[in-house]
């Protein structure tokens, strides 16, 4: 099953377009597509009935599709959990996922313009999981009974605010507004081959920076799962931005970052792609840079 917010709206997404959730079940799920995660098994149910099919496609215009979960409670980030990206960025390897959060204000559409607020501004292409249903104290073998679907999205990071101290700020300098493009769908776990395994990449002007496979990670997504509602509850329509790979501008030498005119384009096989253009911000090019 796919599911995507088109125009504003939930909806089912097929090969020959997309169902309108709302009018499709007669006002059984709203056409919000934060909400239907708190009745995800109910919604599965649904989608697997008569009563999901033969209704009128509409047309997929890719301009107007947004994040699939626009609006979660709680989102997370894993960081350092590919082994050639630890050793890019002189860290040790971890021996626990290391989370730290961003802010919802920083979702944004797969293919929304992202305004640059500085000339320190990182990609990070990265799986990324969405909650069904909640989770605390789940065992890794049970992790993706909890997964409601996978999608794509980029940890953009400004630099300058993530790494400056005496403690780093990483919720900040990884929450601008657009900071967390993702989509354009939400792809369910059974559609996938191997969800545990699959490619992933960016570009940016046609220039690949970013290539791998999600099998490479220190910690799969299960494990992801299991480590953070150790600690904490998962809400149904919470995010984990999985981990990045290789390939992050900082890391290069010499260094390179996102400019204005640039098009970052992301990928992940059976999901598909993100396509953000970038602009300057009015504080561009001071501001965050200069702290």
């Amino acid at each position: 099953m796919r599911t995507a917010t088109l125009d504003s709206r939930l909806v089912l997404v097929f090969p020959d377009g997309a169902v309108d959730v709302e009018k499709a079940s007669n006002g059984l799920f709203s056409s919000d597509s934060q909400a239907v995660f708190d009745r995800w098994a109910e919604f599965r149910d649904w989608t697997q009935s008569a009563a999901a099919t033969g209704h009128e496609r509409i047309t997929v215009e890719e301009r107007k599709l947004g994040a699939p979960a626009p609006r979660p409670r709680q989102v997370f980030g894993v960081g350092l959990n590919y082994a050639d990206h630890v050793s890019e960025s002189g860290a040790p390897v971890p021996e626990r996922p290391a989370v730290f959060t961003k802010y919802p204000t920083s979702l944004t559409g797969p293919y929304d313009t992202i305004a640059l607020p500085s000339a320190l501004v990182d990609w990070e292409v990265e799986l990324v999981a969405v909650i069904g249903r909640e989770a605390y104290q789940v065992a890794v073998s049970d992790a993706w009974q909890y997964v409601a679907g996978l999608t794509l999205g980029q940890d953009l990071s400004e630099r300058a605010i993530q790494l400056q101290g005496p403690v780093p700020q990483f919720s900040l300098g990884k929450s601008f507004p657009g900071f967390s493009p993702t989509g354009p769908v939400l792809v369910t776990p059974d559609e996938f081959d191997n969800p545990d395994d699959l490619a992933l990449g960016c570009a940016i002007d046609g220039e690949t920076m970013q290539d791998s496979r999600t099998s490479q990670m220190i910690f799969s997504v299960s494990q992801q799962i299991a480590w953070i509602s150790s600690i904490c509850p998962l809400l149904p329509g919470d995010v984990i931005f999985t981990g990045t790979p290789a390939g992050v501008g900082g890391a290069r030498d010499p260094r390179r970052f996102l400019a204005p005119g640039e098009e970052l384009r992301s990928w992940i096989d059976g999901i598909g792609e993100l396509r953000n253009p970038l602009i300057a911000a009015p504080s561009y090019p001071e501001g965050p840079q200069a702290v």
